[in-house]
């Protein structure tokens, strides 16, 4: 994976910033599209708030839209290898990839539990979480207000962009 620096990013065209960084929110590439008109960033930290701000600022059918782009984790998607490159890397770094069949059935039900509950995915930032701390996670949100879990999976969303920009922005520029 190509690490851009915060100049570098600042130089792209409109339409290239959304080539390259259009799949950083899950398949909603008007997030990069949004950020990019926000430029220039000083630095990595206000490219992601860039990013995170387009998010939060987007109207309730917009979010709503994301959020159902998102997959279930451990999903149908995954086993049918339809994910994308950084929910498959993200996934598996979790463990989700591995999980024995007793584990996949109950992140079935869960997933179709909390679709069924809240009309979206169960959105959680897997990264540096194992599998157990995921469904511990599952099983107290699913009993939660719509409200509450809206809030909470923008904010994982929110979580998500982060650590993908991270993966691809250098710290500081040189």
């Amino acid at each position: 994976m190509t690490v851009f620096t915060v100049e570098a990013l600042n130089e792209l065209s409109a339409e290239a910033f959304v080539e390259l960084f259009g799949d950083t929110a899950e398949h909603s590439p008007w997030v990069a599209a949004e950020a990019a008109a926000a430029r220039p960033f000083a630095d990595r930290e206000a490219a992601v708030r860039a990013f995170q701000h387009a998010v939060l600022k987007a109207g309730e059918e917009r979010q709503l839209d994301l959020l159902r782009a998102h997959p279930d984790l451990a999903g149908r998607a995954a086993i049918a290898g339809e994910l994308t490159a950084d929910s498959s890397k993200e996934q598996a770094g979790a463990g989700l990839d591995r999980l024995t069949p007793e584990e996949f059935a109950r992140f079935n039900v869960m997933n179709d539990a909390y679709r069924t509950r809240f009309g979206i995915p169960f959105i959680f930032a897997v990264k540096g979480a194992t599998k157990m701390q995921i469904l511990e996670s599952f099983a107290a949100r699913v009993g939660g207000t719509r409200e509450e879990e809206m809030l909470t999976a923008i904010a994982q969303v929110l979580r998500i962009i982060r650590f993908r920009l991270e993966a691809r922005l250098a710290e500081t520029s040189r």
